[in-house]
């Protein structure tokens, strides 16, 4: 049995044909017409591509404070980030490793918009069946610690561990960590509106500086 190599799979397609249908798109036709609206589909082999409303690494979102393609998930966040007081950034541990997709989201988040989360308390939250929390808790913290937020803790990781919603609720010390660190959060913005109204701003930061470990 032949296999063929699938470019796009269009869903909801109103144009090609009657009724409403899913389309698979093939790469390697053979017609190749001048007029061709998918040239991509052309070539029989594979091709690396991309979407342009996804990072394209242009870094534009540095000098803008956030995304240059208005339609982009992450500038929506950056907005809602400033009108946050705190953050709990939660993921599953998959190979001992936060979500990829929410380290890719963080990572542009933060480059583009991380003047907006800066000295609001922050707190990282990972769940898993058995092992790599403490590895995947690392990870999402250090986003807090080149952020200048204060990283809120509990009595313990902050960790809970089962493979469902229900087993997690069997997790009594995990479930009693979660409790503490609600608390602690609360705890720390109350901290910080009484200090605000107070008039304690926030320190005012050095001119950054660099240095490089290989000239």
């Amino acid at each position: 049995m032949k296999q063929g190599t699938i470019f796009n799979i269009q869903r909801y397609s109103l144009h090609d044909g009657p009724g409403i249908r899913t389309i698979i798109f093939l790469k390697g036709c053979p017609l190749k017409c001048a007029w061709c609206s998918n040239p991509e589909s052309q070539p029989l082999r594979k091709q690396v591509g991309f979407k342009p409303d996804l990072c394209i690494g242009c870094g534009k979102c540095r000098e803008a404070k956030r995304c240059v393609f208005d339609d982009d998930p992450v500038n929506e966040a950056i907005e809602k980030a400033r009108a946050c007081d705190g953050f709990i950034f939660g993921s599953p541990v998959y190979y001992a490793s936060p979500n990829g997709a929410a380290l890719a989201f963080l990572d542009r988040l933060f480059y583009a918009g991380g003047s907006a989360l800066r000295y609001k308390p922050g707190a990282a939250v990972v769940s898993a069946r058995r092992g790599g929390t403490t590895a995947a808790l690392d990870a999402l913290n250090k986003y807090f610690t080149i952020n200048c937020m204060p990283v809120v803790s509990s009595k313990y990781w902050n960790m809970v561990h089962g493979n469902t919603p229900d087993e997690v609720r069997h997790d009594l010390e995990g479930m009693q960590v979660m409790r503490t660190l609600g608390r602690n959060m609360a705890w720390l913005l109350k901290c910080i509106e009484i200090g605000r109204a107070a008039g304690i701003t926030t320190p005012e930061p050095e001119p950054p500086v660099r240095t490089n470990f290989i000239r």
